[in-house]
């Protein structure tokens, strides 16, 4: 059963735009579904199909004297040699929305796109299903903690009665059938990742370190990137750690999570964080086998984070933008020399920050929120509203501009 998604209207009003566009994100979120869902009159051709793929390859030219746009290619990142030609059919009508492109991995993709179709193609990232998508939610602003936001947001509230059930299923539109078994899905998924988008982005000679790889990374999510640390726990060169996590970037298994920027910040770590973005891929390489489990396990609240971050950038990129030029994080000793402070995630829009805390708990309290001053000082940027995003059943203001947030309000 085909679920609505947030991003349908986004793509719509992208279509009638542009010439092209370019749907991107990771392995199994729906792009070619949602594609065919809203242009159902377009043509789908998809070059997972190994005879197309190769008579493709060899005869780019008569691609489109048999596929006329306008056309849906789904998997394009096998197919760089058509890009050029699909340049040439833009280049020769005026006409929008000739080509709806998907893709799963990112830099690739991009490469052939600046090179090719600057200018005529615009670039949206999809993602798993989100929370408002589960509930059937339609709000569809990206989550932003003033007042206004919240006030808005109250309107489509509704409580999620096992929130852990939703964070250990994971966000992967086949999951939303309760039939299909987790684990199966899982051992599938990876398995496929490794052998299909992993060799297309880099050669891994040793399929099990991989695995390895990933599951030592996906223990960390949350933390501060350690290269080294897991380079010693899967016994390979940190080079190989590092190029290792540009591919799980690269196919948006991952996201970096930069630290915040600015002179004034003297005192600040500059190491990024890592979140994976989906928390149910997390439980399977952590060997967490039931929500019970998880919820209990000794990375619960790091999960926890993991979901809160993953949701937020949902808010984001299935409204068009990209969350990349928003979110940050702070962590440092500029309010104690003695001590570190650390604010999880600050969202930047039109010179305001917005300093937002995670927390795995129904109890926030005001001194969980400390660390928020340091933002004060920040010349050229004011700090807005703050928010404890956490398990609390409603929202809860400590200070005039500081409210605790249930989870389901992102």
């Amino acid at each position: 059963m085909y679920i609505n998604r947030t991003m349908e209207k986004v793509i719509i009003k992208t279509d009638q735009s542009f010439k092209a566009i370019l749907l991107t994100g990771t392995r199994q979120v729906g792009k070619s579904t949602i594609l065919k869902h809203v242009f159902p009159n377009k043509k789908y051709v998809t070059f997972d199909d190994p005879l197309l793929l190769a008579e493709t390859m060899n005869e780019p030219g008569l691609f489109f004297k048999n596929n006329r746009p306008p056309v849906i290619l789904d998997e394009v990142q096998y197919i760089g040699e058509l890009f050029p030609y699909i340049k040439m059919e833009c280049d020769k009508s005026e006409e929008k929305g000739l080509f709806s492109l998907t893709g799963s991995q990112q830099y690739p993709l991009m490469n052939n796109v600046s090179e090719s179709l600057a200018g005529r193609v615009a670039v949206l990232e999809l993602s798993g299903l989100s929370l408002r998508e589960i509930q059937g939610i339609e709000f569809s602003e990206p989550f932003l903690p003033t007042e206004r936001y919240i006030e808005e947001r109250r309107k489509y509230f509704q409580r999620c009665d096992n929130i852990w059930k939703v964070i250990h299923r994971g966000s992967y539109p086949a999951l939303s059938d309760e039939s299909l078994d987790w684990e199966t899905f899982y051992a599938s998924y990876v398995r496929t990742y490794i052998e299909r988008d992993v060799n297309e982005l880099t050669n891994v000679q040793d399929k099990l370190k991989f695995t390895r790889f990933m599951s030592a990374l996906a223990a960390r999510t949350g933390q501060m990137l350690n290269y080294s640390a897991v380079a010693a726990e899967v016994e390979v060169t940190v080079s190989t750690i590092k190029d290792w996590i540009s591919v799980l970037e690269a196919s948006g298994l991952i996201h970096i999570l930069q630290p915040y920027s600015n002179s004034a910040l003297n005192r600040a770590i500059k190491t990024p964080k890592v979140y994976f973005r989906d928390t149910g891929l997390v439980c399977y390489l952590t060997r967490y086998q039931t929500s019970e489990t998880a919820s209990a396990g000794a990375i619960a609240g790091n999960l926890f984070e993991t979901f809160v971050v993953s949701e937020i950038l949902k808010s984001y990129s299935n409204t068009g933008k990209d969350y990349r030029l928003y979110v940050s994080y702070y962590r440092g000793k500029d309010k104690h020399p003695d001590k570190e402070n650390e604010i999880d995630l600050i969202i930047e829009e039109n010179g305001t920050l917005y300093p937002v805390e995670i927390k795995l708990s129904a109890n926030p309290k005001l001194s969980m929120t400390d660390a928020f001053d340091v933002l004060d000082g920040i010349p050229d940027r004011k700090r807005g509203t703050g928010a404890i995003v956490c398990m609390y059943d409603d929202v809860l203001w400590m200070k005039e501009n500081i409210a605790a947030i249930p989870v389901e309000y992102i």
